[in-house]
């Protein structure tokens, strides 16, 4: 897969921690690229424990900031029930860098623009439904979580199918926050491959990115 090492990740589970570690050390890339943008890679690197402030509404829409508020919430809970913070495996990823003085590239796009993509699709019907999955999720779907090993990474058969159901669910919501981004990422990583074409990148990105961007590059 032209020379694009690629691991996809949860971004709470040890596994990928100790993946990252494994490969980064094993297999010497000559760089490492991160599902970040610059925001989220300077939140990481000063431990911000809060992201989104009221003040970026203007940028990013209430629904977004909204959205933000929701998914650090629930990153946080099941990060708590692991003892892994959300994120941790892309800040091992870039210590490691630090250590091995292997050279990064954020590869994602800007939070800002994701946020507000989300605001501008966002319909009535799926904010109908978000709020009903939502409760659901709390009220009736808590023991679920019982029967995952979040430690490690979801197996892709699973993966696949939450994926299939968020698009056919949230079409729009996919579009900005899989879609969207793939398209980004696959690009800046053709940028990057056209730049070093004789260095090997390894690309470290959530798992639900990782079939879009594989099937890119074979």
């Amino acid at each position: 897969m032209a020379n694009i090492i690629l691991i996809g990740t949860s971004h709470i589970a040890q596994q990928s921690i100790k993946e990252i570690e494994h490969t980064i050390l094993e297999k010497k890339p000559d760089i490492i690229a991160l599902e970040l943008d610059p925001k989220r890679f300077q939140a990481l690197l000063s431990n911000q424990k809060s992201r989104i402030q009221l003040a970026d509404i203007k940028k990013i829409g209430f629904k977004g900031f909204l959205f933000a508020l929701i998914g650090a919430y629930i990153q946080k809970k099941l990060g708590k029930m692991v003892g892994t913070a959300p994120g941790a495996e892309m800040l091992h990823a870039i210590k490691l860098a630090k250590k091995t003085k292997t050279p990064l590239a954020l590869i994602d796009q800007d939070i800002t623009i994701t946020l507000q993509r989300f605001s501008q699709t966002l319909t009535w019907k799926e904010r109908f439904r978000f709020i009903i999955d939502l409760f659901k999720g709390i009220f009736s779907r808590k023991k679920q979580f019982e029967k995952f090993d979040l430690t490690k990474v979801p197996p892709k058969t699973l993966i696949k199918k939450l994926i299939k159901e968020l698009k056919q669910r949230y079409p729009n919501i996919y579009q900005v926050l899989v879609e969207e981004r793939n398209k980004v990422m696959i690009r800046n990583l053709t940028y990057l491959l056209k730049e070093n074409p004789d260095k090997t990148i390894l690309t470290i990105i959530g798992a639900g990115h990782e079939d879009a961007v594989k099937k890119a590059f074979k």
